[in-house]
């Protein structure tokens, strides 16, 4: 016998029932209210920041894949940690940080790489490897840094092996 909760109570049983009655199943972000109505579907909007993160990441894989490199994934996301690019350079997996500055006043875009991030790379890289990457963990890895410094796109620097595991 199971007791009954109100409607806006949400446990691990019942799915999140909420106040209409609906569960967040049935909310699938696109419902036929909506299609009938005509009214558009809202997303959130991204920020400057977040669109000029995506450009410096769209420019790095192709600035990487001209010079060879092969992609495998991108924006690989875990519990703790977040990985750009994850590139293969002949036998050997890629990590690559990208990092965008275009105002030089908090310290250039390697500058803002610090240790806590690089613990994050790491952490992401080995839950990848653990996981999606799993066919790929007997290889060698390689850690990266593909610096946009300032407002130019051409402007690249790229930084081969920029940390190891031991940092």
């Amino acid at each position: 016998m199971s007791l009954r909760l109100p409607n806006g109570v949400a446990t691990t049983y019942n799915d999140g029932v909420l106040a209409s009655g609906e569960s967040d199943s049935d909310m699938s972000g696109t419902n036929e209210q909506d299609c009938a109505s005509g009214a558009p579907i809202v997303r959130p909007r991204r920020t400057p920041a977040q669109a000029s993160g995506t450009d410096a990441e769209l420019n790095a894989a192709r600035y990487l894949g001209a010079r060879g490199l092969i992609p495998l994934a991108k924006n690989v996301r875990c519990r703790g940690g977040e990985i750009d690019l994850i590139l293969l350079d002949r036998d050997c997996v890629v990590f690559v940080e990208v990092r965008r500055r275009t105002n030089p006043r908090f310290g250039g875009a390697g500058e803002s790489i610090t240790a806590a991030k690089r613990r994050r790379i790491i952490l992401a890289a080995r839950w990848w490897l653990a996981g999606a990457g799993r066919r790929h963990a007997a290889r060698p890895c390689r850690f990266d840094a593909l610096l946009f410094d300032g407002g130019d796109a051409e402007r690249i620097n790229w930084i081969r092996g920029a940390f190891d595991l031991s940092t």
